[in-house]
């Protein structure tokens, strides 16, 4: 099972500050104190931990989380191969071996017991217990712990328990503001900036939206793919039912419903 993905050092990902999170972020990497990161889907989470690392000029391990994660996926397991017993380190004894940022992605998708792994790594003893080698892996000062989940999908069979989520310096996202979110579109995508500042509107009229049952809205990531389609030459209604529309909702009534409120933006275009 692949868990973890690419690792870089450079170039820095684009990145569009909202505030003083990029300060905060580095503060806590060399405090030494792990990080918690907390928005809705889409919202730039990803991005902004892969700049920080880059910026940092640290190696970065993500583990996309989902229901099977269990600790030996995080920590490793013994495998047998040409007749022998070899120990393969997870990606989470990778970081700390290295020196790594560890980012764990949408970490409520994780079995509850899988988190508690990280509670020793997470406190002052920064330590990691292999209980199957009775290795105690010590991380070094260059290591760092970052964690993520959406509110919007917690409820009591999907949240962090409290003895973890206390042992995090914690950090809120949301969408960005107009002119940011206009600026990232631009950027992201190569579209002008009548274009960006029409799907930013456009994101700004689906979030309002109240009569639907979506579980998400119009994230920041689906402005740049619908961007990025009008780019290449596709219409823009085409392209933003393609990566917007179609993306947010399998009903047929209310993909017409989001589709006027396409069309009242972009016309016949």
């Amino acid at each position: 099972m692949e868990l973890m993905s690419a690792r870089h050092l450079n170039p820095v990902p684009y990145y569009a500050a909202q505030g003083r999170e990029c300060e905060l972020f580095e503060q806590a990497w060399r405090r030494q104190l792990p990080l918690l990161i907390k928005g809705p889907t889409g919202c730039g989470k990803t991005r902004f931990v892969e700049h920080m690392a880059a910026r940092l000029g640290r190696p970065l391990i993500t583990v996309s989380c989902h229901d099977d994660l269990s600790a030996a996926d995080l920590v490793g397991r013994h495998l047998i191969g040409d007749g022998n017993t070899v120990w393969m380190d997870g990606p989470l004894a990778r970081a700390v071996r290295e020196g790594a940022i560890c980012y764990l992605d949408e970490v409520v998708e994780a079995r509850k017991d899988t988190t508690v792994v990280l509670h020793p790594l997470a406190d002052d003893r920064r330590v990691l217990p292999i209980e199957r080698t009775g290795e105690m892996l010590t991380a070094p000062s260059d290591f760092m712990l970052v964690i993520s989940y959406n509110p919007g999908y917690q409820n009591l069979l999907k949240s962090l328990k409290p003895s973890t989520r206390q042992r995090f310096v914690a950090l809120t996202f949301n969408y960005p503001s107009e002119t940011v979110e206009q600026g990232i579109v631009q950027a992201e995508s190569g579209v002008d900036a009548a274009t960006a500042a029409r799907l930013v509107r456009l994101a700004q009229a689906l979030r309002r939206l109240t009569d639907h049952d979506l579980e998400e809205t119009a994230s920041t990531r689906l402005l740049v793919m619908a961007a990025r389609l009008m780019a290449a030459g596709l219409p823009a209604l085409e392209a933003c039912r393609a990566a917007i529309v179609d993306a947010l909702s399998d009903d047929e009534d209310t993909g017409v419903a989001l589709m006027e409120v396409v069309s009242a933006l972009f016309g016949e275009t």
